[in-house]
């Protein structure tokens, strides 16, 4: 009994207070509609693609849900520190919670309504960025090998003559993503090696042109093991895969030469996989484009290792 005859204990009113305060902060974090600008990025570097908010929105969305989570598990932690500890004038065990069908219930659907959730935003993100229904502006083939970069421009250039659908190089990329390339399009290339050097920035590795406001499809190709392209303010990356293609979609919407790198261990000189990706106006683009044919860079270099028929007949009912 407290000293003015009250039943009451004085600490239910601290006890009811950090209980809404605990409440107070969940609804904050979870419930309040911000966009992703209107959280930090969280380590990601400033986005420069139609696409990469979408991504970034699903990384700040995980944090916002892990927050929470935290909060909630730190809360019940010092709840119990501060008001179930031991008392100084009783010895006796506490009273115990066992075979509590509540409670146990509870432990197990809210992890699943967490996973389940967090799997559904992840499902329909990554279904919209690898859709490459759309027809794109521009194709590129990127190839890996060890240990640099080379990259196709699948366009039909002034200057040089072929087609992309029949040329023999092109032979890894499965036919429905050869069907879908410009007509009589002779294309031109650009390979690097490791010591290569960004004429303007200097930094290491080849260059991909790309123009700003055309959705770019990459096809991805491996002359030997397992690379994986990454563009790093584009916050997409894909492995690169000897026997199989991959394909993805983005639109540029920011003009500079961003950094690209390897993110699949690769081999010995695997940190040395890096290039450079310079984006420019359309014009600007078509000029580079017209700079590698008068260069005789006219063609296309070999995309990489032919697909198995096990692995044709799947990309032709997938794609």
């Amino acid at each position: 009994m407290s000293p003015n005859g009250s039943d009451r204990s004085p600490r239910r009113p601290m006890r009811r207070k950090l209980l809404q305060a605990l409440t107070a902060g969940l609804v904050l974090a979870t419930a309040t509609g911000c966009t992703y600008k209107d959280f930090p990025r969280l380590g990601m570097p400033t986005p420069t693609t139609e696409e990469a908010p979408r991504i970034l929105s699903l990384w700040q969305g995980s944090w916002a849900a892990a927050l929470a989570v935290g909060v909630l598990v730190w809360g019940l932690i010092l709840w119990s520190a501060m008001f179930h500890r031991r008392s100084r004038t009783k010895v006796e065990v506490p009273p115990q919670t066992r075979y509590n069908m509540p409670i146990e219930a509870l432990y197990t659907v809210v992890p699943i309504i967490i996973i389940s959730v967090l799997f559904y935003f992840t499902a329909r993100d990554e279904s919209k960025l690898l859709d490459t229904s759309k027809k794109p502006d521009v194709t590129v083939n990127v190839v890996g090998f060890q240990w640099s970069w080379g990259f196709n421009y699948i366009e039909n250039v002034p200057g040089s003559s072929g087609d992309a659908k029949t040329d023999k190089n092109l032979d890894a990329i499965p036919d429905p993503l050869r069907n879908q390339f410009p007509a009589n399009a002779g294309g031109v290339y650009d390979v690097g090696t490791p010591g290569t050097r960004n004429p303007q920035t200097n930094n290491p590795g080849p260059t991909l042109w790309l123009p700003k406001g055309k959705t770019v499809r990459f096809v991805l190709t491996s002359r030997d093991v397992i690379h994986s392209f990454w563009v790093v303010p584009f916050l997409m990356k894909q492995d690169v895969i000897p026997g199989h293609t991959n394909a993805f979609q983005v639109t540029p919407n920011k003009e500079g030469t961003f950094l690209g790198k390897c993110a699949e261990l690769c081999g010995v000189d695997h940190s040395r996989m890096l290039f450079n990706v310079k984006v420019v106006s359309p014009e600007r683009y078509a000029q580079h484009l017209k700079e590698l044919a008068q260069k005789g860079q006219t063609g296309y270099i070999p995309a990489g290792i032919a697909q198995t028929s096990h692995e044709k007949n799947q990309r032709t009912n997938n794609l």
